[in-house]
């Protein structure tokens, strides 16, 4: 017996091989986009970085009449001050001096949050007209909430991977590695970083997680700075703490370079948190729309969210446009202002449905 085939099967089978083919296409072009993006924001940050140590050890040359290499001379002493006792120095880098670093930033931020004041900063709000002035018991759960992670969870994990980092090497050694190796460290630990975060942050997003665990940290759809460890302790555990340790655990880091990483990890978490799209500083757009929508840009760099298609509906909305760094004076809200308020409310609700769903 023969088989016939139709004109008309023969379209539809050539039609569903195009789909099939363009499946890979896709998934090809993803991979792509997240290659380049992750090479132009690590190779710009780790650029002005650059920028930054040299323009300082410069002036810090110039002034203060140093010589030879500053950082290392500086280094000696307070290895020699310490005299031996090397936890001490893994424990002020690891762990008191990121914190301090912390708390300073979010101090100011903190001003501005529950004072509404300065106009100059406000002005730069990224959701207008939502938290101007914090209330102040809300605030206050919040700062007690960070506080007891910081004391009962961060610093008991810090001082843990003090006798690991002793195993994989010498963390608190006498000479500091080369500027060259920090870089290339700093590239390696962003990446680590931005795996471990994003498939950890997509897992609390669980319905099961996220009800009992996650939901905790998206109370604020509209946050602030210190929210940035405002959270539940297995996520601040699984999620802020071991993506950024698990880098240096790897790789045997330096106690300074930890400093520097994990200083740099608060720092910009708080920037992503903060509200405000500010001059010169890294754009918080794309967090704040996660906070916002919720099911939208997991990760840290936006690396995995481009190659996941998790990110599709933030590269599709005005936020995405304003996503970029400033460099003027004009907050973006007023070069490239939000869509009609029709379109802003289905929006709202769609966020709102899901939300419903979580719950």
């Amino acid at each position: 017996m023969r088989t016939f085939v139709t004109t008309e099967c023969r379209l539809k089978m050539h039609g569903s091989g195009e789909k099939a083919d363009l499946v890979p296409r896709q998934q090809e072009r993803c991979v792509w986009d997240s290659l380049k993006k992750a090479t132009f924001i690590l190779g710009s940050g780790l650029l002005v970085f650059a920028a930054f140590r040299n323009s300082v050890t410069w002036h810090l040359q110039q002034f203060w009449g140093a010589s030879g290499d500053f950082w290392q001379s500086q280094w000696g002493k307070a290895y020699n001050f310490v005299q031996g006792n090397e936890w001490i120095l893994f424990f002020l880098g690891g762990m008191v001096i990121p914190t301090i670093a912390f708390w300073l930033l979010n101090g100011l931020l903190l001003i501005v949050d529950v004072t509404g004041k300065p106009q100059i900063i406000t002005r730069y709000k990224i959701q207008t007209g939502r938290n101007n002035t914090v209330e102040a018991v809300k605030l206050l759960q919040a700062i007690r909430t960070v506080v007891f992670n910081q004391c009962f969870l961060s610093f008991p994990m810090i001082m843990l991977m003090y006798p690991i980092m002793k195993w994989r090497g010498n963390p608190c050694g006498p000479e500091l590695p080369t500027f060259h190796w920090v870089l290339l460290e700093l590239c390696f630990l962003g990446l680590l970083e931005e795996v471990f975060f994003y498939y950890s942050h997509r897992l609390f997003h669980h319905p099961t997680l996220y009800k009992h665990i996650h939901k905790k940290h998206h109370e604020w759809t509209a946050p602030i700075g210190i929210i940035s460890l405002y959270a539940h302790p297995v996520e601040h555990v699984f999620s802020n703490m071991l993506p950024p340790m698990i880098g240096p655990i790897l790789l045997g880091s330096h106690v300074a370079t930890m400093m520097l990483w994990f200083t740099l990890a608060l720092l910009i978490s708080t920037i992503s948190h903060c509200g405000y799209h500010l001059p010169l500083l890294p754009s918080p757009e794309f967090h704040d729309f996660h906070h916002l929508r919720f099911n939208q840009c997991f990760g840290v760099l936006g690396v995995l969210d481009r190659l996941h298609e998790t990110d599709t509906v933030f590269r599709a909305s005005k936020e995405y446009e304003r996503h970029t760094l400033l460099l003027g004076l004009t907050p973006l809200k007023e070069t490239i202002p939000d869509p009609p308020k029709k379109i802003e409310a289905s929006c709202n609700q769609g966020s709102e449905n899901l939300k419903s769903y979580m719950n």
